[in-house]
């Protein structure tokens, strides 16, 4: 079975393509109900507990009860600014994951824009990683989305790699160019 293509971003849908947007926090509500169906809705965090005194924090639980089926973990800007370590994302992983959400996974980071080679490549060993360390159907079902500078100059060509199933889209999202990003795999 073929992966199917992803793109998340901070908007056409294609029945081939799944699409998820992550406003920031105070938005998250506002775009779920003006979205059309088909597009869904990432929250830029989700805490590690199913409940307690945690001010300021956003469980699993209350944002699929709000209708938000995605949240994003282990972004590099968390990473560096926050200071979140991967055991504590792997916490947050888990208990979106246990909650029903869907979550985009973030790994790896430079501050270099990777050549269509070196993204092609870095994602062929994520993939062989999986095969090896979690399983041959893991390897095969998991989507690994390519987050660096994607751009409507360059989104054809990544789209086009084996092992590239989609993009996590920054700055980019917000400009017109965006759908040709969206539909790059058309």
């Amino acid at each position: 079975m073929a992966r199917q293509f992803f793109v998340g971003g901070n908007f056409k849908m294609l029945s081939s393509l799944e699409v998820v947007i992550a406003p920031p926090g105070l938005y998250l509500l506002l775009a779920r109900e003006h979205l059309r169906q088909g597009i869904e809705v990432a929250a830029q965090n989700v805490f590690n507990k199913p409940n307690g005194a945690f001010t300021g924090e956003i469980s699993a639980e209350q944002l699929k009860d709000s209708g938000i089926t995605w949240a994003l973990t282990g972004h590099s800007e968390r990473r560096v600014i926050i200071g979140e370590e991967n055991d504590f994302i792997a916490s947050k992983t888990e208990a979106a994951l246990a909650g029903g959400l869907g979550v985009i996974l973030c790994i790896g980071e430079t501050l270099e824009v990777a050549s269509t080679e070196q993204a092609q490549e870095v994602h062929a060993e994520i993939r062989k990683w999986l095969s090896s360390t979690v399983s041959k159907d893991a390897s095969e079902n998991t989507r690994i989305i390519y987050g660096g500078s994607v751009s409507e100059k360059n989104c054809r060509d990544l789209a086009k790699q084996a092992d590239i199933d989609g993009f996590l889209v920054g700055g980019a999202s917000l400009k017109p160019a965006f759908v040709d990003i969206i539909n790059a795999r058309a």
